[in-house]
């Protein structure tokens, strides 16, 4: 128990400098240092300066909240959110296509963990193809990947990605996969270039404070939709963010759950706590969460010097 409590239990001590950048980072134009903002980011972030980031002490944050939290939330084994430094969140911004090739060469023909060959991810990704949008370049590949994460390897993909920055480069099992996603994501905001709010529960207590930048740090699933209870009430999202991709009719659960799907580098702003009980989503942690643009510390790591 005490191993996998510290699995979520990172302090994060990372201070990023950047920029919160449109949607069109996710092409293949320029370099990463001279993007600059653009209209689908919230114009208050964009301003001419650099943005610094830096976590706010989860001790501090701890004090903050700790005193407002019900009997029952304060039960739970809290999770503190943070910039989640040690994410695997390479974004491939400029390397998509070697690291497509070195996918299809080396990854895929050892893939047995990810789920991509089991019959069900198949059968899913045939019925996807059958929906596809004629502007959305998505491959077989692509629609294999978004079916196995949809359909169950989002967990054993998602506690990797969380943790597994220091084992990247030699055994991190899910390179495939997670390329794949993150390669899905870029391809549908092609076509996809404004922002989205979206909801995310969860039975699981999260704790951060206002005013606090984070990430994820793996996929996130969330939704268009802000009644999907089934999720949890104990803590929940609202989202304004404007790098995850609408997926469509793409996963197992065709359009049903209007799924969005976030990337591990997007990073947002606490806008909100509220702990009430009485927000409109009815959880007992209720965060409102505002893009505050990307990092990512592994970028094209995976294919450097090919």
């Amino acid at each position: 128990m005490k191993d996998h409590i510290l699995k979520y239990v990172a302090l994060c001590c990372l201070c990023v400098r950047t920029r919160p950048l449109t949607a069109e980072m996710l092409s293949e134009q320029g370099t990463l240092m001279e993007l600059q903002t653009g209209p689908d980011v919230d114009q208050s972030l964009a301003s001419a300066d650099y943005v610094k980031v830096q976590n706010v002490s989860m001790e501090a944050a701890v004090q903050k909240l700790g005193a407002q939290v019900s009997s029952r939330l304060s039960m739970l084994i809290r999770i503190p959110l943070n910039l989640s430094p040690n994410s695997v969140d390479d974004m491939y911004y400029g390397c998509s296509q070697k690291m497509l090739i070195k996918v299809k060469r080396f990854y895929l023909p050892k893939s047995t963990r990810e789920g991509l060959y089991d019959t069900y991810t198949k059968l899913c990704a045939i019925k996807a193809m059958k929906n596809k949008d004629i502007y959305d370049p998505l491959s077989w590949n692509h629609f294999k990947a978004l079916c196995a994460y949809t359909a169950g390897s989002y967990d054993s993909l998602n506690q990797a990605v969380r943790t597994g920055k220091s084992t990247y480069k030699t055994s991190f099992q899910f390179h495939a996969l997670h390329f794949l996603l993150s390669d899905a994501i870029r391809l549908l905001k092609l076509n996809q270039r404004g922002c989205y709010t979206t909801y995310r529960r969860s039975k699981l207590l999260f704790e951060g404070a206002p005013g606090q930048i984070i990430r994820f740090g793996s996929f996130a699933s969330s939704s268009l939709d802000k009644d999907l209870r089934h999720f949890g009430r104990t803590t929940c999202f609202e989202i304004h963010t404007c790098y995850g991709a609408y997926l469509k009719a793409y996963s197992e659960f065709d359009a049903d759950e209007d799924e969005v799907l976030i990337p591990p580098y997007e990073m947002f702003r606490i806008v909100s706590v509220d702990m009430s009980g009485e927000n409109h989503l009815r959880c007992g942690v209720f965060y409102k969460l505002e893009t505050a643009g990307v990092y990512s510390s592994l970028n094209c790591q995976d294919v450097a010097g090919v």
